[in-house]
């Protein structure tokens, strides 16, 4: 009898366990579902973008976070926290249109829709892919959860990624203007399909490659006579958001 009474106790307790298993089991199942959308659907979309047609603007390449805004003179770019120059063609791997002018970063989280866009209509000088033997993380976890969900911004432009991660760099040269657009890969993407080819004539606003997983759009502008209509930590969207103006020929700033 007293064996059936303590049978009797631990039912409420085994009851208990059992539907603590079952709501461990559905919410892995619901993390596990949300992880698979993410990552297989969410991560892959394709919206559709309208450019403005303003005359004298330039497009952001990509959807992100603007993480830098810093000038280049003679072909170097100071790094504060390095306390040193960084040539800008070894950002690029390839020599540069001119020796001043701006660098503004963009830093694409696995949220960000992961195309990137022509910022002006021009032709395509040259395309240089280089590879790199080992990539390196671009963000530490902390770094990344302030990017990402935080949406707060980082300044990137001192980690080593910059210079020895695997990158492709698209030169365009518009109307009045010449820019390089350099995609810069993480430790995790598994590769950059590009859309085009040199000699090749894109519009403002096109579809030019495709980035996988966290990666970096760094958007080098070969003139100093640029005005930024963007800040440093504000979210901007590929073929969108108008990130400087600049005087095209034979006129003035818009």
């Amino acid at each position: 009898m007293v064996t059936f009474s303590v049978s009797l106790a631990i039912l409420p307790a085994l009851f208990v366990g059992l539907n603590l298993v079952k709501i461990l089991l559905l919410l892995a199942a619901v993390i596990t579902a949300i992880m698979w959308f993410l990552r297989r659907v969410w991560f892959y979309r394709d919206p559709v973008r309208v450019p403005p047609t303003e005359a004298g603007t330039i497009l952001a390449p990509a959807d992100g976070k603007v993480v830098y805004i810093k000038p280049f003179r003679n072909g170097e770019v100071v790094a504060e926290k390095l306390g040193q120059a960084i040539p800008v063609r070894e950002i690029m791997k390839a020599p540069g249109l001119g020796d001043r002018g701006w660098i503004m970063g963009i830093y694409m989280s696995p949220l960000d829709v992961h195309f990137n866009y022509s910022p002006i209509t021009g032709r395509v000088e040259d395309m240089v892919h280089t590879r790199a033997r080992v990539n390196l993380p671009m963000v530490d976890l902390w770094e990344y959860i302030r990017l990402t969900y935080f949406r707060r911004a980082v300044d990137l432009f001192c980690h080593r990624y910059r210079l020895v991660n695997e990158r492709l760099t698209i030169f365009l040269d518009g109307e009045g203007i010449k820019i390089a657009m350099v995609e810069i890969a993480d430790k995790f993407v598994n590769k950059i399909n590009s859309f085009i080819k040199p000699g090749q004539v894109v519009d403002r606003g096109q579809k030019v490659s495709f980035i996988e997983r966290g990666s970096q759009v760094d958007l080098v502008i070969f003139s100093e006579d640029v005005e930024f209509t963007v800040r440093v930590g504000q979210q901007v969207y590929g073929a969108r958001t108008v990130v400087a103006r600049y005087r095209p020929p034979g006129g003035v700033l818009p």
